[in-house]
């Protein structure tokens, strides 16, 4: 037969009874163990929304503006540019011009 210490058992006996010392605290922790229902908390949205607007269809040139500027003014590609208006002369851009930005 088996040796019967008692300090063996007592070490199972400890051994139990901490597992099931476990099982209660994590049963105890769990959803809907609380008396009192769940606080909902609401927030206030503090910040703003920036709407994206389109780019415009057209631009009239200004004084100074040359075709990289207006790229960079209006957010339309420099290649898009010069594709949209084939027959302008970046060199010769004059104030009042009108440029086509989309097709």
């Amino acid at each position: 037969m088996a040796d019967r210490n008692p300090a063996r058992l007592a070490a199972l006996l400890a051994l139990l009874m901490a597992v099931v010392a476990v099982v209660v605290v994590i049963q105890a922790s769990g959803p809907g163990s609380s008396t009192h229902p769940p606080t909902v908390t609401r927030t206030a949205l503090t910040h703003r929304v920036k709407h994206v607007r389109a780019p415009p269809r057209n631009y009239t040139v200004q004084a100074g503006d040359t075709l990289s500027t207006i790229a960079a003014k209006t957010g339309v590609s420099l290649a898009a540019i010069q594709r949209l208006n084939p027959g302008i002369d970046p060199q010769a851009l004059q104030t009042g011009q009108s440029l086509k930005l989309s097709p």
